[in-house]
């Protein structure tokens, strides 16, 4: 029988008792519109006797609060987008200052839009979580008295109207500033609510990370005005203009051009566009309630010239701290790890999407799976990884122990035809928490994050053929091969029973590892499931050293999960060259073969190969997208084919992380900054240096200190220069074999390099 963890398991800290006082309300109006729900009640006490105040809230939708017309923080999109049924995340706002300074009576306000709650969100634009969204909040303020006094959201709250008309994260808003100062009533009223759905918030709260400025500015063949940011970013334009009332300016946005136009195919039937109502006076606009991708914007019904000076682009994403910086002598490359930093960026928006443009902007979880430890070195993600992974507990809590394909999963398939266990998107269980532990090294975080793994593997363990493999049943295999067709993504060389009897061996070894720690007693279960699973694999896909369907990708996994015997290992590897050899050095492989490829070449003897297959510039390669132009991680390897149009619109985004997890090589191989225990406690400094690339300098904020390692080889030499934090133990090993035991401090050595 199927265990499943179930939402108490995973935690939850009571909710505030102020939120127990709190009703969730709403105000009627129109679907698309942005309503304002505020009070406005007397101190209890004088302004000055106000030791704290804080304000509890969340909503279902995004909303934006103010206290006595104050933000209480620089935060937009809030709550973000979690598993609404079952975990929603309230926030908590110091307001002190606010409530101690002002006047006797205080309000409290807050603006509520769709968000990911009621958007007709989804590839199908069918899902919504409810038809109300709704606003809970509760100020606490405590006097130097002791005296408590809670303002609650309740029924005698006023509903408004405001000056947006529309919201949608996929189509965009509408916002008239004619209507600023002239809102219209709106009956109040309580929705049905659960508390116990009440969650601190753990992720990062969503914020305006930085501005960019357009690069250009020119008129379309059809006389459109299109502006250039130089950037595929994530976010929205904000700009101040006048002009007469009623002139209606409207901005849409895409990813690239085509035939010198917004290329909107590929976005879909998601409208991005926004516009804005001029009042006749100076007005100001941003639109808060959506986010767009896209790097182009072509702008319309603009009063006068329109120049670069009047727009900005306002970066959005989740408030991750930069953690890892690679530079290394070929410029390529290093705008190949831009690409997968900005990829990040745009991604990281509450949860960990695909895609931030389409109508789409899912939290798949096989995306992740794979990226997880690029997405840590790049960035802190200890605290939004854990908290997805959360989310994708308690979604599988209620799907029969299932991993959904997407986190939070918000895919209407008739007849749950979608609810079935596939590797790698299933593996994120295991796979996101695997990178997490040995980053971060947090035991209790493992432990909250252990029971999904092991339900996950009890699920497979029922469709695990007498062979002992995983043959059976629906598998994504290896996703967006480049041989495959542009309509069939899964139609791969791998053989699925391969990727997925390699990534369940992955898995089990891992929940092994984890259950050790934990002190599980279903150590020694998984362990004998990945043994089994290891013989089974051996028995059936390999035969002298020949894996079945004999692709980069199945070698890939074969080697760089450990499932081969040593001399299996060397005909293997042997292979894997050969076969990267023949494809000219052009990448072969999808979403399952992509991270591991240039790792198995590397830690088997093949540094050349594993270099060549990196510095490729021709089409299918990670450089060739850099060559075309690209500013993130393209979702195809030829999202843009090289005669500059775009591949199949359906499914063609220029912006996901995905093909980016060969940073994570990069950093760890290349540069060589490796745990040697989970979060740095002991770390293993083992560059590997190859040719084409003549200088590396990488640098880690690691859990224990900043990690940071310059290397270079000229004339035969190899120099190296690390930089450990105080007093922390490292192994150094050197491209020649030496080894080296070093403690915190500088260090350099010089070998000869053959």
């Amino acid at each position: 029988m199927i265990q499943n963890p179930s939402p108490a398991s995973i935690g939850r800290p009571p909710a505030p008792t102020a939120l127990a006082h709190a009703n969730l309300i709403t105000a009627d109006a129109p679907r698309g519109e942005v309503v304002e729900l505020c009070t406005t009640v007397a101190l209890d006490r004088s302004p000055e006797t106000v030791r704290t105040a804080r304000l509890f809230a969340t909503a279902h939708g995004v909303y934006e609060a103010r206290v006595n017309d104050q933000d209480v923080a620089d935060w937009v999109l809030s709550p973000g987008w979690t598993a609404y049924q079952w975990r929603l995340n309230y926030q908590e706002y110091d307001v002190t200052n606010v409530v101690r300074g002002g006047p006797t009576d205080i309000t409290v306000s807050a603006r509520v839009g769709n968000g990911w709650y009621r958007g007709d969100f989804g590839p199908w634009l069918t899902h919504n979580y409810g038809d109300d969204i709704g606003f809970i909040g509760a100020l606490e303020i405590e006097y130097d008295d002791g005296h408590r006094q809670i303002v609650a959201t309740s029924a005698a709250w006023n509903g408004h109207s405001t000056d947006v008309t529309q919201n949608s994260l996929y189509d965009g808003q509408r916002i008239d500033a004619r209507l600023r100062g002239l809102s219209r009533p709106l009956p109040v009223r309580v929705v049905e609510f659960d508390p116990d759905t009440l969650y601190p918030q753990v992720s990062p709260p969503i914020r305006r990370q930085e501005t960019l400025r357009p690069v250009r500015n020119w008129v379309s063949p059809s006389g459109a005005n299109l502006i250039d940011f130089g950037q595929n970013l994530v976010g929205w334009l904000r700009f101040t203009v006048t002009g007469p009332a009623g002139t209606e300016i409207t901005i849409r946005h895409a990813e690239a051009l085509e035939d010198g136009e917004l290329a909107m195919a590929p976005l879909r039937k998601a409208k991005v566009t926004d516009t804005f109502v001029l009042s006749g006076g100076e007005d100001f606009f941003e639109p808060t309630f959506t986010f767009h991708g896209s790097r182009y914007v072509e702008v319309s019904g603009w009063p006068g010239e329109l120049s670069e000076a009047n727009l900005e682009a306002v970066v959005v994403g989740s408030d991750i701290r930069r953690t890892g910086w690679f530079k290394c002598s070929d410029p390529r490359v290093n705008q190949l790890v831009q690409n997968s930093v900005w990829g990040q960026k745009g991604n990281f928006l509450s949860i960990p999407t695909d895609c931030p443009q389409r109508d789409e902007r899912l939290g798949w979880t096989g995306d992740i799976a794979v990226y997880s430890p690029t997405a840590a070195y790049q960035f802190d993600v200890a605290d939004f990884l854990h908290d997805w992974l959360l989310n994708l507990a308690v979604e599988q809590s209620h799907h029969s122990g299932i991993v959904p394909w997407v986190v939070p999963r918000v895919l209407n398939v008739p007849d749950g035809q979608w609810d079935v266990p596939a590797a790698i998107w299933g593996d994120a269980a295991a796979w996101v928490p695997e990178a997490l532990w040995n980053f971060y090294g947090d035991e209790s975080r493992l432990a909250a994050h252990y029971p999904a793994m092991a339900a996950h593997l009890r699920c497979v363990e029922g469709l695990i053929s007498p062979t002992g493999l995983w043959d059976t049943g629906f598998q994504f295999g290896d996703w967006l091969d480049p041989d495959s067709p542009p309509q069939d993504a899964q139609a791969a060389k791998a053989d699925p029973g391969v990727v997925a009897t390699a990534c369940l061996y992955r898995s089990a070894r891992f929940a092994a590892r984890a259950a050790t720690v934990l002190g599980c007693a279903e150590a020694d279960h998984w362990a004998g499931l990945a043994a089994r699973t290891k013989e089974g694999f051996n028995e059936h896909y390999v035969h002298d050293g020949i894996v079945r369907s004999d692709c980069a990708t199945v070698y890939a996994l074969a080697l760089h999960f450990g499932l081969l015997g040593e001399e299996d290992r060397a005909s293997a590897a042997a292979r894997l060259a050969e076969l990267v050899r023949a494809a000219d050095y052009k990448a072969t492989t999808g979403f399952a073969g992509t991270p591991y490829v240039t790792w198995a070449l590397s830690e088997n003897g093949y540094v050349t190969d594993a270099y060549r297959l990196l510095l490729q510039n021709e089409c299918p390669s990670w450089l060739y997208q850099v060559a075309m132009g690209a500013t993130t991680m393209w979702e195809r390897w030829d999202s843009v084919l090289p005669d500059g149009r775009l591949n199949d619109p359906i499914m063609t985004s220029l912006n996901h992380y995905a093909f980016g997890s060969v940073c994570d090589w990069l950093y760890q191989g290349v540069a060589g900054i490796r745990p040697a225990e989970p979060g740095f406690r002991r770390i293993q400094i083992k560059p590997t240096p190859g040719e084409g690339i003549d200088w590396v300098d990488a640098c880690f904020d690691s859990p224990v200190g900043q990690i940071r390692v310059k290397w270079l080889h000229i004339n035969g030499q190899f120099k190296l220069r690390v930089a450990l934090p105080q007093e922390t133990p490292a192994e150094v090993v050197m491209p020649d074999g030496s080894r080296f035991e070093v403690r915190g401090g500088n260090h350099e050595w010089s070998v000869p390099l053959g």
